[in-house]
Formats: structure tokens, sequence, C-alpha cells
């Protein structure tokens, strides 16, 4: 297939068609990042703008990489470093970086549809890095990607995902995501972590975590994000790990061969007990290693690169450094 659209805003828009395709794509590149010299000048002339308004680590890392890994030029923004502090409005402030003839603009805000706003009043393409509690698209995809890489499929999977649902924006793009290529997810978490009518997403809600976590192939903790709820929804940190944080004991009740994850950052101790974040089992650090596939794979469609374009580039390049090796 040839990808067709401008944005990736969400993956409850795409269909399982794009999402494999994407999936796929970053399969593409994983490679160069095991090379020697982990470039390639795929997007070569093209200007990538990371506008952050909230803190990340894993994801504008991984961003800022996968862009210099295709040769973009990279232009970083934060709010702390803006003329939004001098009181200049969102709009304006965007409408003038774009008025500067970039390609596309990465995202994060805490505000859900910011993202999507701004897909509407600029002409380059606009990526979701995250908004608010909503979602958090290329996370889901590069979990999917781990996912997949370690079980060879997506389908007939039974995902556990257990933790802070409510506001957690990774946790609904891998709820689209999952359900759409067939994989069946169960979330688990206090009354207080689980939004209304969450079923109509396609998944099944347990209250207990062990009868979440019993015959799970995967099994994905989620941070107790304090920053969004504005007010207490649990009695302690300390009764949270006692009643939903995974422990080997707890994890036993998973498949042997379960896979741990978690989107990161980790409440050690919390979420997940140390033994079992460090365990045989956990997949967390090729997480990391599978987003900045992935979002050299969207970087890569979203400006608008066809796929056939990669194998033809990867090749040359390959070709290129193994003469210059001999």
């Amino acid at each position: 297939m040839n990808w067709k659209r401008k944005d990736l805003l969400g993956l409850e828009e795409l269909k399982k068609e794009e999402i494999e395709f994407v999936l796929d794509t970053a399969d593409s590149f994983r490679e160069i990042s095991t090379r020697a010299i982990r470039k390639v000048p795929a997007l070569r002339g093209r200007t990538i703008v990371l506008f952050f308004l909230e803190a990340s680590t894993r994801t504008r890392v991984s961003f800022e990489l996968a862009a210099k890994r295709l040769s973009a030029d990279l232009v970083n923004i934060s709010s702390s470093t803006s003329s939004m502090l001098k009181g200049e409005t969102l709009k304006d402030t965007i409408r003038n970086i774009t008025a500067m003839e970039v390609d596309l603009v990465i995202v994060r805000h805490g505000m859900a549809g910011a993202p999507h706003w701004l897909a509407r009043e600029i002409e380059p393409g606009v990526v979701n890095a995250g908004d608010g509690c909503h979602e958090h698209p290329t996370q889901a995809l590069l979990d999917m990607l781990t996912i997949r890489e370690k079980k060879k499929k997506l389908e007939g999977l039974r995902v556990a995902i257990v933790g802070d649902i409510s506001h957690s924006r990774v946790a609904r793009s891998n709820i689209w995501g999952l359900t759409k290529v067939g994989a069946s997810v169960v979330v688990a978490g206090p009354p207080t972590f689980i939004p209304p009518c969450i079923e109509k997403m396609g998944v099944t809600v347990k209250y207990r975590v062990e009868e979440a976590l019993e015959g799970a192939d995967v099994v994905m903790a989620l941070r107790i994000q304090r920053e969004r709820q504005g007010k207490n929804l649990i009695p302690s940190l300390r009764e949270y790990r006692k009643i939903f944080g995974i422990s080997r004991e707890r994890l036993r009740l998973s498949k042997p061969d379960a896979l741990v994850m978690h989107p990161g950052p980790i409440n050690r101790g919390i979420e997940l007990d140390p033994d079992v974040a460090d365990g045989p089992q956990s997949v967390i650090l090729d997480q990391v290693t599978s987003g900045v596939a992935v979002r050299m794979a969207v970087m890569y469609l979203l400006c608008g690169v066809g796929k056939e374009a990669i194998s033809r580039q990867l090749s040359a390049v390959s070709k290129k450094q193994k003469a210059e090796s001999l």
C-alpha cells in the first residue's frame, strides 16, 4: 500500500493495514541502528521540528535520533525557550515556525486534541507525540513492534494492561492498535483508575490484577500519573503496590514466556518490582530500541517518501558501505 495520510494523530483513526504498514516500514529501518555508521540520506534536505510543551526523555531523544539517522535537519523548541513565555499564542508560534518552510512538526502537548487542532491549521505534517490523556500513537506502535518481534505475531495474543488506565494516553493508543490487529486486551486497576464504559473500546475489565495476569502473553504496567489526576485516587502508593504491583510471584500467573513491558518512566517498587523490571522476561529496553525504528518510519512516511524507495536507498547505502570496507 501507499501511505496517504499527512499526519499521525492517533491509532483510533488508522486501519489495520495502515498499522501493519508502519510496523513493516519500521522493520526496514532496524538494521540501520546496528551499523558502524548509523545514518542514511533518506530525508536529507527535509526539516523536522520537535515542539515539546511537556517534559520528555525517551520520546524526545528517540525522535531526535530518528531524525538524525535519516539525515534530516532538526529544530528543537520547548515552552521554556519559545516566545510563548512572552505571551505569544500557540497558534502564532506554530504559524511563524511553519512560515520558515518546515516539512514536519512533532508536538507534545498537555491538552488533549492540540495536535489535531495544529494539523488543521498548518500545511506541514503533524505527529502526535502525546496529547494530554488522549493518545500517544508512536509509543503504541513501538510496543506493538516489540511484541511482534518477540512473539512473531500480534493476532490472538492476550495482553494485560495494568495501572492508571484513565490518565494513560499510552493505554488508549495500545488498546486501539492491539484490538485492530486481533489481540485480546484486558485492563486492570483500581475502580478509580478505570474509565467509564471503556468496554466499548473492545477490552475486558478486571479489578483484581491476578485475574488480568492469568494466561497473559504480554504484561504491560503503567505509571501512576499523579500530575494528571488533580486529586488522590488511591489511599497510598504503598497500598497500590500491595494490591496491584507486579511481583515475580504474581507474574507466574501469566504464561512462562510472557513479556513484561512498561512505557517509562518506571516507579520501581510500585508498578513493577525491581526483579521483574530487570528480569529475564522484561523487554523494556527493547521497547526503547524499537522506538527509534518506529519514529524513523513515521517521519519517512509522513515526509512523503514511498516504501519502494526505502529498499532502494537501504540497498544502495549497504552496498556503498560494503565497498568502502573492502
